[in-house]
């Protein structure tokens, strides 16, 4: 499995209610957002180790960007697993937190667009 995971999921809603249902969801991850574009619908965060009380393993780097598909949008993340010291880590990374990290991610997301 590869260190970088990437991931594109259509949703029936406008892109600006998705991408605040995004920032929402990182909000309930307890995330730190490292940069925000919102003219772009676009944001980098990074996730600490553990996630909603539950130890995932590693930091996460998570890049989302919300885009228009005429009345729908295309959610865009991708992500990449974190050193202690927060750079890309290259090797030894746990096999699929970084994918574990997308799935919350997307699932709170779905659940605010409801």
């Amino acid at each position: 499995m590869p260190l970088e995971q990437h991931q594109e999921k259509n949703y029936s809603q406008d892109r600006s209610k998705v991408y605040d249902a995004a920032l929402k969801s990182v909000e309930k991850l307890k995330g730190q957002i490292l940069s925000s574009k919102p003219e772009d619908c676009r944001f980098e965060v990074k996730f600490d180790k553990t996630l909603l009380g539950k130890v995932v393993g590693e930091r996460t780097n998570l890049t989302c960007t919300v885009q228009a598909d005429g009345e729908q949008s295309k959610v865009v993340v991708d992500a990449y697993p974190l050193d202690a010291v927060g750079r890309k880590l290259m090797f030894g990374a746990r096999k699929g937190v970084t994918q574990e990290v997308i799935n919350l991610f997307t699932e709170h997301l779905e659940s605010n667009l409801k």
